[in-house]
């Protein structure tokens, strides 16, 4: 059975115990963090180790109704990816 995902509360608490600071205070250091990863992501935001959040600008294209198959034209948007850093990629990927 895998095991359930940290909660935000369960990794401020982690972080509190290795640094040896408040719940309080690590708390904060993650909203802050969030906070600023949100205003930069426009400019393309980096948590070294982790990865990069970017904005992208999709163009418009053509795709089908999947219930009529009827062609419809999907229009131009931006979109949020988070492209992880190779560094992530080796440490997780290497375990076996």
């Amino acid at each position: 059975m895998a095991a359930k995902a940290m909660t935000k509360s369960q990794i401020a608490d982690h972080i509190a115990k290795k640094v040896e600071i408040k719940k309080t205070q690590a708390v904060a250091v993650l909203e802050e963090i969030a906070k600023l990863a949100y205003k930069e992501a426009k400019n393309s935001f980096t948590l070294p180790g982790i990865g990069k959040i970017v904005l992208v600008q999709r163009k418009a294209r053509m795709g089908r109704n999947p219930q009529t198959g009827a062609a419809i034209k999907i229009p131009a948007k931006k979109v949020v990816k988070f492209r992880v850093a190779k560094a992530a990629k080796d440490s997780i990927l290497a375990k076996k």
